[in-house]
């Protein structure tokens, strides 16, 4: 995996930009709280996704895992870096579900924005240190 100084600032700034542009599409009517995400692959594609509630909450699906679900569609399963962006001061992580889904793929970097330009940058491995693997699946 890259160090996070070695992730291009230009293609940082175009993930940043694609996630703002998916979190503005977010369908949030009753959190208000929207959010985007942007996901490169090693091949440098990049896939976004932006939450989408449901009156069912249960049902609401989160911008990270829509980011994966339509590089999955597209044949992609190898990420370099996610950009998540929200409101929050500081910027938010993503959920646990989320956090799961992205540990799936691989260890890469995160970097967490939010509109006033605070950042900050993780993994996934630092944000699911002790994930359940599929690895479990297989039995003794």
């Amino acid at each position: 995996m890259q160090e996070p100084h070695d992730l291009h600032p230009e293609l940082v700034e175009r993930l940043i930009r694609a996630a703002e542009a998916a979190r503005d599409n977010a369908h949030a009517p009753y959190s208000r709280y929207r959010v985007g995400a942007a996901l490169v692959t090693t091949d440098g594609r990049v896939f976004s996704g932006c939450n989408v509630e449901n009156a069912s909450f249960g049902l609401s699906l989160c911008a990270e895992r829509n980011a994966v679900a339509a590089a999955i569609a597209a044949g992609e399963r190898q990420y370099t870096a996610l950009v998540v962006i929200t409101d929050s001061s500081p910027p938010e992580a993503p959920c646990g579900a989320c956090r799961q889904v992205l540990v799936e793929f691989g260890d890469f970097h995160v970097l967490l924005v939010n509109a006033v330009g605070e950042r900050h940058t993780t993994t996934v491995a630092e944000l699911q240190p002790r994930p359940f693997r599929g690895d479990a699946l297989r039995g003794p």
